[in-house]
């Protein structure tokens, strides 16, 4: 497994006690309500394919997951690709002077992740904490769908969440400075992105997964964290 760059001191230098504001709502969204939640959790289970309930990972899923699971495999996605594409976070790893940005799927290229074959006898409370995660509001700018992935011991079609391009939430455009900077100083009431960074690098290398430009990333990262922070 490869030495990271980015390391736990870097992430120290950043942790802040924030107070949640609670959900940031853009105009044109309202919370997401019970109703909204047992209807998704109703259709996903009323359109999952057999061979079990399988769960496309490729972030904050991977390391934190809310769900019980009796199998993960590596798996690939073509025509998708890790994206810091939805914005802005004023709450979760941003704040409103320090915005954030999360990653997700978008389309174009391929990645790999980590698919999960849930436990039938928790699936459905499973997926009621998956949602409630998921999606604080409606509508998702990255709604649930139907993905079919490649592994070792054959295809699988999981369930996942990728960007709707046509959400205001849709962020494209920004150049590598622009991300280095609001990874290492942008933090929320859950952490901060460096935080976040961090974890999703470190979970993937330790599946034999090496993202070429998170690891750029993380590199960049930290650099600019130790001349900020005056870190050796």
């Amino acid at each position: 497994m490869r030495t990271m760059r980015l390391t736990e001191r870097h992430v120290a230098a950043l942790k802040r006690e924030i107070a949640d504001p609670g959900p940031q709502l853009l105009p044109g969204f309202r919370p997401a309500t019970e109703a909204d939640y047992d209807a998704i959790v109703r259709g996903w289970l009323g359109a999952a394919p057999g061979g079990g309930f399988w769960l496309f990972a490729i972030g904050s899923l991977i390391w934190n997951p809310v769900f019980e699971f009796e199998e993960q495999r590596v798996a690939r996605a073509r025509g998708w690709r890790r994206a810091f594409c939805l914005g802005w976070d004023h709450r979760f790893r941003g704040n409103v002077e320090q915005p954030g940005l999360m990653m997700v799927l978008d389309r174009g290229g391929e990645c790999s992740g980590a698919v999960y074959r849930l436990k039938p006898e928790t699936l459905e409370a499973d997926l009621h904490r998956l949602i409630r995660r998921e999606m604080s509001m409606v509508p998702s700018a990255f709604p649930p769908r139907w993905v079919k992935v490649t592994t070792e011991a054959g295809p699988v079609t999981a369930l996942t969440f990728a960007m709707d391009r046509r959400s205001p939430r849709y962020i494209t455009g920004l150049g590598e400075d622009a991300l280095v900077e609001m990874f290492a100083t942008a933090c929320g009431f859950r952490g901060s992105m460096a935080e976040y960074l961090y974890s999703t690098v470190r979970q993937l290398e330790s599946l034999g997964i090496h993202d070429r430009t998170l690891w750029r990333l993380q590199e960049l990262v930290a650099t600019r964290i130790e001349r900020a922070h005056g870190l050796g």
